[in-house]
């Protein structure tokens, strides 16, 4: 499983947004993967009013903020 956050720097809700990820992902065998959107113009296009977005795999989990017993059920559904 992969939780691909798409961020960038200087960002106050990706910071909490990585913090909830990093303490969630020690529980579960996941890996973070972090999209700076201004290094990616695709992403940037696309996401560029609404981050942070979280997904989990290729499933759109979060955008904005991130609420950890929601993520855990995300997991837990997954594995």
């Amino acid at each position: 499983m992969q939780l691909r956050i798409y961020s960038k720097p200087d960002c106050h809700l990706c910071d909490e947004a990585k913090a909830v990820l990093l303490k969630v992902a020690q529980e579960f065998d996941v890996s973070i993967e972090e999209i700076n959107i201004e290094t990616d113009p695709d992403a940037y296009q696309k996401f560029r009013y609404d981050i942070p977005v979280i997904f989990l795999d290729d499933v759109k989990l979060f955008k904005h903020r991130v609420d950890a017993d929601q993520l855990r059920r995300a997991l837990r559904t997954r594995l």
